[in-house]
This record gives structure tokens, sequence and C-alpha cells, in this order.
């Protein structure tokens, strides 16, 4: 699929993108805009709502400067607000003329890179223009049907001989992670919540719309494939090769499909909330009952999506967390969180949840209390999903082509002592 779908000139004469948000705030927000030195914004911004698209695009060439104009933390908000304004601005001025692929193009931008003022107003152009788009396209019903198309991963069971060789060292050999089928909310609370230990559940995911739809291209390209997500490209983050891009869905697709990202330089879409920006997708999953135990609530839910040898290095997270294998496997190694010191975490603020250890090629010399830990792993199956408590270390590399959701909670203890 391509990023760019147009109609004819008879068929759009009335197509426009309603913003109430915009129309509401538009005004106040140009006056803080203003206050801020930005004038010359200002003047583009009031030419771009008479459908200068000139106007409209050097508007949003402003805010994206001083996007990076400094540290992300430093930016104003209402520069994103700004942002978010010129990529509505962009954004109707495309609607009207038919080309839905790029209103979508700057839609997602306003709703990756902008603020929180006009969030609504992008999230329901981007319902709007979808619908368009698949009117003159093959529609969601038809391609949510038969998938007839090509699976992205086939059912293949895993040669454990095979995967030993490319898993670190002492893998499969230690203490493997319980598993129980269809565990239910009492044994969950009472066996692995409470204790905080890891399990692999079960015949958990079977009613979930994504088990079938997911292993799919033309279903991901129908619901998916003109909307711009961030990904990451190289072998892992706390690589200094490591950078992020921005591209379509179809594109990323496209690159995992044919192998275009080397194995070195793999592309990962990883740790994003692809749900909150892609309603459709958000629909074919279900939060587990298990995120609830603890009298908490959802922290975050984030889709990993990548191809084989991808890798999340050795690190901890701060909350509970479900990770569901939706399609693919991943082998998953996990050590307590008494153990930190052993796993010798970076000193760096930012990395201080992440180990120094590459348990690809662990260096015995500089890391000698990581050599003989004890761990447990899982090689985690289709429609199977792994408890990892609070502050457990885990890393995790994908067997095959894999797509993941993880779902991150807090409980009330948690919530009371953050």
């Amino acid at each position: 699929m391509s990023g760019t779908t147009t109609v004819s000139s008879g068929d759009f004469n009335n197509l426009r993108l309603p913003t109430p948000a915009l129309d509401a705030e538009s005004h106040s927000l140009l006056q803080s805009i203003s206050a801020q030195g930005g004038y010359a914004y200002a003047r583009m911004a009031a030419l771009a709502v008479s459908g200068d698209k000139s106007a409209a695009e050097a508007a949003r060439d402003m805010a994206w400067e001083q996007l990076h104009s400094g540290p992300w933390h430093s930016v104003l908000p209402v520069w994103r607000d700004a942002y978010s304004m010129a990529c509505l601005h962009v954004a109707k001025i495309h609607f009207a003329a038919g080309e839905f692929g790029e209103a979508l193009g700057a839609l997602d931008m306003g709703l990756i890179m902008g603020g929180m003022l006009l969030r609504k107003d992008l999230h329901d152009s981007v319902l709007l223009v979808s619908s368009e788009a698949r009117k003159k396209t093959k529609s969601l019903e038809e391609a949510s049907g038969d998938f007839k198309g090509e699976k992205l991963v086939p059912e293949v069971p895993v040669d454990v001989n095979e995967v030993l060789k490319i898993l670190p060292s002492r893998s499969l050999s230690c203490r493997r992670v319980e598993k129980s089928s269809g565990l239910s909310l009492e044994g969950f609370l009472r066996d692995y919540f409470q204790s905080g230990t890891p399990v692999v559940i079960t015949n958990c995911m079977a009613h979930w719309p994504a088990r079938t739809k997911w292993n799919h291209l033309d279903y991901l390209n129908a619901v998916a494939g003109y909307r711009t997500v961030p990904v990451e490209v190289g072998k892992n983050y706390l690589c200094s090769d490591w950078k992020q891009e921005l591209v379509t869905f179809s594109q990323f697709l496209e690159r995992i499909r044919t192998n275009k990202s080397s194995s070195m330089e793999p592309t990962y879409l990883a740790q994003h909330p692809l749900f909150d920006q892609i309603n459709e997708l958000k629909d074919d999953i279900c939060i587990p009952d298990y995120c609830f135990v603890g009298g908490g609530e959802i922290q975050s839910l984030n889709a990993w999506f990548g191809p084989a040898g991808t890798v999340t290095p050795l690190h901890h997270d701060p909350h509970h967390n479900i990770l569901a294998q939706v399609v693919g496997k991943k082998y998953i190694r996990l050590y307590p969180s008494s153990l930190q010191d052993e796993l010798y975490p970076y000193s760096e603020t930012m990395l201080g949840n992440s180990s120094q250890v590459d348990l690809d090629n662990i260096d015995k010399t500089e890391f000698p209390k990581a050599m003989e830990l004890e761990f447990m792993d899982c090689i985690l199956e289709e429609g199977e999903m792994l408890y990892i408590p609070p502050k457990w270390w885990h890393y995790v590399r994908s067997l095959t082509m894999s797509f993941s959701v993880s779902f991150w909670w807090s409980n009330e203890t948690d919530s009371s002592s953050s």
C-alpha cells in the first residue's frame, strides 16, 4: 500500500474536517504563541485558515524548529500546541483536495509530536480521514475476512537446538518460568502476584481478534498502512549507532517482510503507544483481567513489533507487566531485583534501569559477578502471556518476526507511594 491516496476532483468538493477545539482555541492559542515571539507563525497560521497550503506548511516548519530548539523537556508547551494546530491546518487542506495519505501523515505527526490541547481534534480527524480513505481502497471488512493473503509468521515449531545457537550462554539450562493454563484470578493473586513470581499464562488469548488478524499483511496494511509511526533502527538502544525514524506503517511492514533491515541494523517498533494512535488495532485486543489485580490502574499499553533477532537488552521496569505474545515467538530471561548489584546497572540517571552486561557477549573481566548468576527463562509462544513483576531484570530476543503487547499497571501500594 502506498503512502498516498487521492480521489478524483469531482469527489472531494464537500470534504471538510470539523475541528471544534481548534475553532474554539485558535484565537487564545495564537495570542500565547505571539507572546513567545511567534509573530511570523501567527501570520502564517492566519493565512492557513483560508486554505493557503504554503502558509500552513511554513507554520508547521516554524513550530517544528521550536520543538528541536533544545532538550524535549525544555520545549514550551505552547509550541507543542502550535505544532498540533499547524498539522491540523495542513491536514484540512490535503483532505479537502482528496489527498488522504498526506492528511493522515500530518495528523499522525500532530499526535506524535504535538501537545494535548487539540488532541481530540487530531483523533477525530484521523477517524474521518481513515473512513474516507477506505471507501476508495479495499474495505476493512474485506481485509478482515478470509485472510487469503501473506502471513507474517508461519506456524512452525521451535527447533530448540537451532535456537540455542543464537541465545546467550546457559539459556534454557536453569529454572524455567512456570506455565499455567487458564490461570484463575485467585490463583494468579495467591501464587504469583503477592509473592512477585513470574509466570507464563497459556490459553488466555483465544478470544482476541488480534490472534487471527495480526498475522496477515493485508489486514495490517488496511487498518494502519497510511499511518506514521516512530521506529528504532539499530541493534538496540544502548548501541552508539542506534537511531529513530518516522515511517508509514506500510513502509515498516515492507522493511521487515523483505528483510531490508539487516541483522545488525534491524527496524523495530518498540515501546510505542500504538493503540492510542490507531484505534482499530486497540479494538483487536483486550486488557487482561490480571491487570486489575491489586486494585491499581493501567499505566501504559505499548506495542513491540519487529523481525527475528531484535533484542531488548537486560533492564527492569517500575510496574507490574504482562507481555502478551500475539504473533511469533520470543526468548525471555529474568533475574530477580535482589541481583541488581551483580548485574552492574548504569550509573547515568537516564540508563539507571539498564544493565551494562551484554548477555550476548559477557565481558568476564569487567563483569565477573554476572557469569554464574541463577536466572529463570522461557520461550514465549503465540497466545501466551508472561507476568513480569516490578523491578525484575529481563532480556528479550525475538526468535521469529514478532508482534507483542505489554500492559503496565500499578497496584494501590505502588500508586500511593509514587
